[in-house]
């Protein structure tokens, strides 16, 4: 597939529900509709026991994702209020509104993130949820190229270089490469946050239940 403006790639991933390509804060991203989360593993050739990251512009569009007590929802909203958008993934309780393709080793949680990038959020504005996982065949580096996650992924939706450059004078090689590192992966508890993965962002002692 040719490399399209964003408009286009809106189109694409809202109205067709096929697979997209999009600059974030950490790592470019291969998106798609919850619903159609196969096709993502399809193209990469992933396991379908790794599970997806689902991405929204807000913290309201992701809500029906999760489940838990009132006093849990509130630890997460605090956390969400100091970290996001951001380079944090959140591993909470899934509600059965998650596809099973999404998390199928372990379907009881799910991670979710709200990304720190122009581009991302006016996408995820218009989409909605999405289902999302770095650029890259299964088990090679993550792409972090327009030109380069084009041609490995031909059937996917890229953006053109016209859609990024408006960002390039304020975030330089970010608006299209992200920061390159992975976000830190955080997985909700009994005790609190528990650390599954460290990025760049660190959680505060206060964000425990203790």
């Amino acid at each position: 597939m040719d490399q399209v403006s964003l408009t286009k790639l809106i189109e694409i991933a809202r109205d067709e529900g096929s697979l997209v390509s999009f600059p974030t804060d950490t790592l470019p991203a291969l998106a798609v509709k919850p619903e159609n989360s196969a096709e993502i593993f399809k193209a990469k050739g992933r396991s379908s026991a790794k599970p997806l990251i689902l991405m929204a512009a807000d913290l309201r569009t992701l809500l029906p994702y999760m489940k838990g007590s009132d006093r849990d929802r509130q630890f997460w909203q605090d956390t969400a209020n100091q970290y996001w958008p951001g380079a944090l993934t959140l591993v909470l309780p899934s509600s059965d509104r998650v596809p099973l393709d999404v998390h199928r080793l372990n379907p009881t949680s799910v991670g979710v993130r709200i990304p720190n990038h122009p581009i991302a959020q006016e996408i995820l504005r218009e989409t909605g949820v999405l289902a999302t996982t770095s650029a890259n065949l299964s088990g090679k580096p993550p792409l972090r190229t327009l030109r380069r996650i084009a041609h490995t992924f031909p059937k996917v939706a890229v953006l053109e270089n016209e859609a990024i450059a408006p960002y390039v004078d304020t975030l330089g090689d970010a608006a299209e490469k992200g920061s390159g590192q992975p976000s830190t992966v955080a997985q909700w508890t009994d005790q609190g946050w528990s650390i599954f993965r460290q990025g760049s962002v660190e959680l505060g002692e206060s964000f425990s239940t203790e």
